[in-house]
């Protein structure tokens, strides 16, 4: 069985923020395999169902970010899972926009629901880490996060999304490095608004036809006193 809890908080307010990420991602898998409807259980939203042949379980704890691991805690013990069981989504920073790393235990990188998570049920879990950008100011970080994505971010985050869920297989199939890798394969072509691709430049074409230099005139050898002599018969 596989736990995968998005990262986020509960309510419209936040539906659509920076922060919520997490939810985004686990909810957009969810309804690719067609699973059931949320149940409030383990402090969160839990929905059940299965990608291929694998039992997965995605949870939305609804205790905000902060205390995110309570509901994970409850989740495991409940299922007698271990931390290898569980994937956790989240925004980060350090990402660029539209990028996918996969990682394994760790530093919760002050990352407030990762560091209730390394609380509860210590740092031995999977994360998917999905990068969201970087204000430039640790200053603004707050403010950032709680934001709604502007318009010109739907681009690559539906399209990140969408990745997700295509490539969420090799979850089930236990092998994250391949889920990294084809959701980048995916996405390839997908930049963040105000990144546009730089044009190809056009390739020069071959000429069918080889230009060669025209040989010179040939030049004449013959004197002035030779030609008289032939015109004389002489």
């Amino acid at each position: 069985m596989l736990l995968l809890v998005g990262l986020g908080n509960p309510g419209d307010k936040y539906a659509r923020n920076r922060h919520n990420i997490g939810f985004m991602a686990v909810d957009e898998i969810a309804d690719r395999h067609n699973f059931g409807p949320e149940q409030k259980k383990f402090q969160g939203l839990l929905r059940e169902g299965r990608i291929g042949t694998e039992k997965v379980l995605t949870l939305k704890p609804t205790t905000y970010m902060n205390e995110s691991g309570r509901a994970v805690g409850e989740a495991m013990r409940f299922y007698k899972l271990t931390p290898d069981d569980v994937i956790v989504f989240h925004d980060e920073l350090d990402l660029a926009p539209g990028k996918l790393r996969m990682k394994k235990s760790g530093g919760h990188a002050g990352h407030n629901g990762l560091r209730s998570i390394h609380a509860h049920i210590g740092a031995d879990y999977r994360r998917a880490r999905l990068g969201i950008g970087h204000p430039g100011d640790k200053s603004k970080v707050s403010g950032y996060v709680l934001n709604d994505f502007a318009k010109a971010e739907r681009g690559w985050l539906d399209a990140m999304l969408a990745a997700m869920a295509n490539a969420s297989t090799r979850l089930a199939e236990d092998d994250i490095a391949r889920f990294q890798s084809d959701v980048a394969l995916e996405m390839q072509g997908d930049q963040p608004a105000g990144k546009p691709k730089p044009p190809k430049s056009p390739k020069p074409q071959k000429s069918s036809v080889t230009d060669k230099p025209a040989p010179p005139p040939a030049q004449e050898t013959a004197s002035a006193f030779d030609k008289l002599k032939g015109f004389f018969g002489r």
